[in-house]
């Protein structure tokens, strides 16, 4: 097992990418904590890992709290004695042009995207430090490369979380921690539902991004935790400070 004798977080671990990758984490031996704000989402991760014999533990919060990234770290700590992994998976979207985008709706894009990458890894980095070993894993998005339309808060947090990503590779190379984001395409989850539902007619926009990959569809949140699992693993020791695009084809196009 690839993460045998393990202690990982995965935030947004209730459904989606952070629900795929924190089982797939628990399925190669890793303990995991999962975070999010859906406990019965949660719960749901968790029945999933501990039916098929893994080790977790339920942490419900909002992770553009502060407190709650430095108790949950503190938890994994005193159960484990060590923190390997933290996948910050945690997201929102609200759609809208900076015309249309409410302030409070930009805000808490931001607080949850970005500000849910700095806080945990914030949180994260003293016990990698210490232990002289981590990685961590955030989660951008295509449209952050390609760009993309009616979605500029998101597309913006998302962009600021690969600069994000990279200086943190850099800041904290020396101390044998890697820092690495994930670029998915479009993927079949609830956000990406939740995301074509705010149009007056979903089916047109649907078909056009299904199409806009060269695979002709979407990506499955189990082909994510995949490429979350290398980064996650030894198998990437050498990988810091890039930007791991899974998309299916959608830049190549």
């Amino acid at each position: 097992m690839r993460l045998a004798g393990r202690a990982a977080i995965v935030t947004g671990a209730g459904s989606g990418i952070g629900r795929a990758s924190a089982a797939l984490f628990a399925k190669e031996g890793a303990f995991v904590a999962l975070v999010d704000r859906d406990r019965a989402g949660l719960q749901e991760t968790l029945a999933t890992i501990e039916g098929a014999k893994g080790e977790a533990s339920l942490h419900v919060g909002d992770v553009g709290e502060a407190d709650f990234a430095k108790d949950t770290v503190a938890d994994v700590m005193a159960r484990r004695g060590r923190l390997d992994v933290l996948m910050a998976a945690a997201g929102f979207s609200c759609g809208g042009t900076v015309l249309t985008t409410d302030p409070v709706d930009w805000d808490a894009v931001f607080r949850t995207n970005v500000g849910g990458s700095w806080l945990w890894s914030r949180a994260a980095v003293p016990e990698m430090q210490r232990q002289g070993s981590g990685s961590i894993i955030t989660l951008a998005s295509q449209l952050a490369i390609a760009g993309g339309k009616g979605n500029s808060a998101y597309i913006a947090a998302k962009g600021a979380i690969i600069s994000l990503t990279r200086t943190m590779a850099l800041d904290f190379a020396t101390d044998g921690i890697r820092v690495n984001a994930i670029a998915p395409g479009a993927i079949d989850t609830p956000m990406l539902r939740r995301s074509f539902a705010r149009h007056a007619d979903p089916e047109p926009v649907r078909e056009a991004s299904r199409n806009r990959h060269a695979m002709k569809r979407f990506g499955k949140a189990e082909e994510v935790a995949e490429a979350a699992l290398h980064l996650a693993s030894d198998a990437s020791s050498f990988t810091t400070g890039t930007v791991m695009v899974v998309d299916g084809g959608w830049l190549a196009a």
